[in-house]
């Protein structure tokens, strides 16, 4: 078991930990400026177009401490969807932000408490990893995992969610299934393959579980109308060379709406049903991820089990809200623009005990919200701090951009977290100033979440390693880039 967390975090409240890593530094001596390299920004917005892999290979790696790791590769690599890979940057960039924006509404809805009614006419584990790639372009989840469902197992991409609770894949017969890169799942080819009973006590742990032919009926909507239903089942699957048995997944037959390209979706939320979750006391609910930069041709990762905690990492509380157990919140409070603190009240962050508002961290979230008070002072402070650099009318839902086109390199501020207990977390240029289109229009990657809700999403979260240590009740930051 970890004990490092409690005694690195005691540390940080007293002396601000100390960690400095190109990706993530938690310090005290405030940076108040750092280089963009716009040129290079730029190239990246044009590499999806000019490479890809005709399939993603499961390369497992491992470690004297018997860790799997697995290759995580961005999806601008694949050729998942030629067409997509193929359209310009701005094309990318529009339809990327219009699911955003369902996706906030989608997680608005649920911690809110609206829900829906189950429709029955409606049709011990060693660490280990897997692949995952960005979905961006998919329709989709924003990264995916290579996965292999059933005996023998079949290549599946699966959608990764943070968010989510439930291990799904679209399965034969498919009475109604949207487009997917690999052939539909099929139970009746798989060995291993085991329907769930409608009296099981897993069945019971489905929220809005139902009942056909003695059967274990599930369904799952999202707040963008996007929606999966079919049979529970018990089902092996295999990450790399770690064989999984007897995980409860969902066998969509009537699946519709933004998951093209993926069979399905990896839940790795904190309620029961998760991956995480029913892994339980096998891994410690600790899991590890580092999410791929956009527009390189590099790998990241995506690990399970308790040697996947790094030391070194500098940790903050992991808070759970009664009200929506699925989710991860941190503790935030404050941010920070060119190494000054921004008067922002605290008390805007925090989580109260109706379940309302908090941090949340969330891997299919893009873009980075806060509530309008804080993202108006926050937003302001960055553009005073900006005044020499040419700036041009907002574009979709960012109303601060540049024109960079002029400039090799530009100098901007410093922007940082400032987390509970003390670490300051400073978020590397490429993560808060990002390009929009090829021509050099950059934008400031953060919004209004037009609620008192806060998610940390996906942009701000690549390059670096992010480590979640359930059994300790921890979330970790870096100590190094990835």
């Amino acid at each position: 078991m970890l004990a490092l967390p409690p005694l690195q975090l005691a540390l940080a409240a007293l002396l601000h930990l100390i960690i400095t890593t190109s990706a993530v530094s938690t310090t005290t001596s405030h940076p108040d400026h750092q280089l963009l390299n716009v040129t290079q920004a730029l190239f990246g917005t044009s590499r999806s177009s000019e490479y890809y892999h005709e399939e993603l290979v499961n390369v497992t790696e491992s470690d004297d401490q018997g860790e799997w790791k697995l290759k995580l590769v961005h999806r601008d690599c694949l050729s998942l969807n030629k067409a997509a890979v193929f359209l310009n940057h701005s094309h990318r960039f529009h339809a990327r932000m219009q699911r955003d924006v369902k996706r906030v509404a989608s997680l608005l809805l649920r911690i809110s408490g609206g829900g829906f009614h189950y429709d029955e006419a409606a049709d011990g584990v060693n660490d280990f990893g897997s692949d995952i790639v960005s979905g961006m372009d998919q329709g989709s989840g924003e990264y995916f995992v290579r996965i292999g469902v059933g005996s023998p197992p079949r290549s599946q991409y699966m959608v990764i969610d943070s968010g989510s609770d439930i291990v799904w894949v679209q399965c034969q017969p498919c009475n109604q299934c949207y487009k997917q890169s690999d052939p539909v799942f099929d139970p009746a080819a798989s060995a291993s393959y085991g329907g769930v009973s409608c009296s099981s006590s897993v069945c019971d742990r489905i929220e809005n579980s139902g009942c056909r032919a003695g059967r274990c009926r599930y369904e799952v909507m999202y707040g963008d109308g996007s929606y999966t239903k079919g049979t529970l089942a018990l089902e092996t699957l295999t990450f790399g060379p770690t064989v999984v048995q007897n995980v409860a997944i969902g066998c969509g037959h009537v699946n519709r709406g933004m998951f093209i390209g993926a069979a399905g979706l990896l839940g790795l939320g904190g309620g029961s049903m998760s991956l995480v979750g029913q892994l339980g006391g096998q891994t410690g609910g600790a899991f590890s991820y580092c999410l791929v930069s956009r527009g390189t041709n590099s790998s990241g990762s995506l690990v399970f089990g308790r040697e996947a905690m790094p030391v070194g990492a500098a940790w903050v509380p992991l808070l759970r809200n009664p009200q929506a157990p699925t989710f991860y919140y941190i503790g935030l409070s404050g941010l920070g623009v060119g190494g000054i603190r921004v008067p922002i009240p605290e008390d805007i962050f925090q989580l109260t005990e109706l379940g309302l508002g908090g941090v949340v961290m969330d891997t299919g979230t893009a873009v980075t919200r806060f509530p309008a008070i804080a993202y108006d002072t926050f937003r302001d402070a960055f553009t005073e701090q900006t005044a020499n650099l040419p700036q041009v009318t907002g574009i979709s839902i960012f109303d601060t951009c540049y024109n960079l086109s002029s400039f090799v390199t530009v100098r901007i501020p410093t922007v940082s977290f400032y987390l509970s207990s003390g670490p300051i977390l400073t978020l590397p240029a490429n993560n808060f100033l990002i390009p929009v289109d090829d021509t050099g229009t950059f934008c400031f990657a953060f919004a209004s979440s037009g609620s008192d809700l806060s998610i940390i999403g996906n942009i701000q979260q690549e390059g670096i390693q992010i480590s979640f240590d359930g059994a300790n009740g921890y979330v970790g930051f870096g100590p190094s880039d990835c």
